[in-house]
């Protein structure tokens, strides 16, 4: 049994003495794991950094193996070392596809859209929208998406204000009333427009969160959310508390 493809390194873990198991996010094999022979050494652990873009050929006696994977870098990603919240946002990424995806099973895509994702990654400072968006593709792709195209009261595409927590459905504000404070908040970035504001982003994330705990995650047995999620939004949130006081300042 043996393929080849590319895909983003997702996680690194030791595997005896010398060798390593890769997690690999790869369009036509979806998550796949294998055995870097030699993958400590100071010739391929460099290549093996989560995020990088790697073309690998997978090879195993029976498709059921764990098999070994031969690894050929295509590119790094490394600009994101030199900017902490683009790092913590690389490591959700990566993270949440570990924690969220199956295995073997294709998502061409989810695929497409974390490679573009990554690609923002330090070259765009728009990048968090573009993440908070990658959550809502991810709901979508796993079956717990959001409705956020009409309220689901009245059925009326006008002033959306919130998502909600029982159906994933948008909700006016007028629709909302007295329950507007039961409800998750929808700012503008999550309906593709907006102005990429940190706190719009934060707020867009306390939404995407809800689901994740309590729709995805609760599918995988209530696991907690990988801790590296929830360290992006505590970078994004200090951003925010900064953007806010250079606002004052003006």
């Amino acid at each position: 049994m043996d393929w080849r493809d590319q895909g983003a390194l997702l996680s690194v873990r030791k595997h005896g003495e010398t060798s390593v198991i890769i997690d690999v996010f790869t369009e036509k094999h979806g998550r796949h794991a294998g055995v870097v022979r030699g993958g400590t050494s100071r010739k391929i652990a460099p290549i093996l950094q989560p995020g990088a873009q790697i073309d690998v050929a997978w090879r195993a006696r029976l498709e059921e193996h764990i098999g070994s994977y031969n690894v050929e870098p295509i590119r790094s990603r490394a600009s994101v070392l030199s900017d902490r919240t683009a790092l913590a946002g690389l490591n959700a990424v990566t993270s949440l596809l570990t924690f969220a995806l199956p295995e073997r099973e294709a998502h061409p895509a989810l695929y497409r859209q974390t490679q573009a994702m990554l690609d923002l990654l330090g070259a765009n400072e728009a990048w968090p929208t573009a993440y908070l968006k990658w959550e809502l593709a991810l709901l979508e792709e796993l079956g717990f998406g959001l409705d956020l195209s009409t309220c689901a009261v009245t059925g009326s595409m006008d002033d959306l204000a919130y998502v909600s927590p029982k159906t994933g459905r948008a909700v006016s504000a007028e629709a909302a009333g007295e329950w507007a404070d039961r409800l998750l908040p929808l700012p503008p970035d999550l309906l593709g427009g907006g102005s990429g504001a940190r706190e719009n982003v934060v707020q867009g994330l306390e939404t995407t969160g809800f689901f994740l705990i309590n729709w995805l995650a609760h599918s995988h047995g209530n696991k907690p959310l990988p801790d590296a999620r929830a360290r992006l939004v505590d970078r994004l949130k200090r951003e925010a508390r900064d953007e806010q006081i250079r606002a004052d300042q003006r």
